[in-house]
This record gives C-alpha cells, sequence and structure tokens, in this order.
C-alpha cells in the first residue's frame, strides 16, 4: 500500500497476505484524488468518514491530504488492529479508528462529515442502499461530498444527489453532492 500524495507521499505499508480486502489501486487512487481536488480543498478544516476502511489506504490518503479528523470504520480485528498500527507508525493524533459494522455506526452517528468515501465489497447484498442511507441519516454536512467505490454493475445516476461518475479499469466511484437545493 502505497501513498499518492500528500505529506505522507511515498510511504509504503505492507499489507499482510492474509487479508481480503481489496484496496483501492493507486491508479484508480491518484485518479480519484485528482477529481477530488477539484471539487474539495482537503486542507480547508476538512472531517471525514472512511467507510469499509479495509487496509485504510483512503483514510491514510486523506490524512496525507491535509484532513482535519478521519474517522475509520472497519469490521474485522485484523485490518483494524492494521489501520492503527498505520496510524502510530505516521504519528497522526487526526486519525479515529473503530471496530464496528458500518450499517450500526451510521444508525448511531451524531456526527456529521464534509467527506465520506464507501468502498464496500463489491457483492454486499446492501451496497445500493448506502447512498439513501447516508443522506437519510444527515451524515454528510451541507455541500459535502460522498464517494461510493462499486463494480460496474451498479448504477447511480438517477439518484437525487449523485454529480458524477469515474472508472478506472474495474474500479467504478460514483459522486454524490449533498446540496442545499436539492431534495433532504
Amino acid at each position: 500500500m502505497r501513498v499518492v500524495s500528500g505529506i505522507y507521499k511515498g510511504r509504503h505499508f505492507d499489507v499482510p497476505r492474509s487479508f481480503k480486502a481489496r484496496p483501492t489501486t493507486d491508479f484508480a487512487k491518484e485518479n480519484l484524488f485528482n477529481v477530488l481536488s477539484n471539487l474539495i480543498d482537503f486542507s480547508e478544516g476538512v472531517t471525514a468518514l472512511d467507510l469499509f476502511a479495509g487496509t485504510g489506504s483512503i483514510s491514510l490518503e486523506l490524512l496525507s491530504r491535509g484532513c482535519e479528523k478521519v474517522v475509520s470504520i472497519e469490521k474485522d480485528r485484523d485490518h483494524y488492529q492494521f489501520i492503527n498500527k498505520v496510524m502510530h507508525e505516521v504519528k497522526t493524533a487526526n486519525s479515529v479508528v473503530l471496530n464496528t459494522d458500518v450499517f450500526k455506526f451510521i444508525q448511531r452517528c451524531n456526527m456529521q462529515f464534509d467527506f465520506i468515501f464507501a468502498d464496500p465489497p463489491y457483492a454486499l447484498p446492501e451496497l445500493d442502499t448506502l447512498p439513501d442511507l447516508v443522506f437519510e441519516k444527515h451524515i454528510l454536512k451541507d455541500n459535502g461530498l460522498f464517494v461510493l467505490e462499486h463494480g460496474k454493475d451498479y448504477k447511480f445516476e438517477n439518484h437525487p444527489y449523485f454529480k458524477q461518475s469515474r472508472t478506472y479499469g474495474s474500479v467504478n466511484f460514483s459522486i454524490f453532492l449533498n446540496c442545499a437545493s436539492q431534495p433532504g
């Protein structure tokens, strides 16, 4: 796992081979953040939420780019411990890593975030419900961005908060904007 930009740029972390997580490829991650850099300035006091954090690659990228606070949600205990180890190695105080189920977290979350990223398992039966859940539970601030990574079989263009989609190889991202003029 490599950090592609920011204060930790070039840092490598060896992900255990036993991990089942499918980390976002460097190519897809770099291209996504190029798009996002035109939509949000991560160094402007941004708070971020990384759902299904996996290896913590996106959380680390967000911190590297200057996020004020990143909350990482990961259910798998080994992955959770790995993320904590990486955050300890980079000596950041801006990271909160929680070992819990994403859906339970969203149901009880009383915080709002400027940016939310979700990289669920592509075979997750509830994957298509995530955009509605994020907006129904009001965990995204006004004008905040939500990015959902998913397989090619999902299309979100008709969602009221949908802004754009990007595809990099087999990796698909749908980007949603919590705009005040939209329903909600």
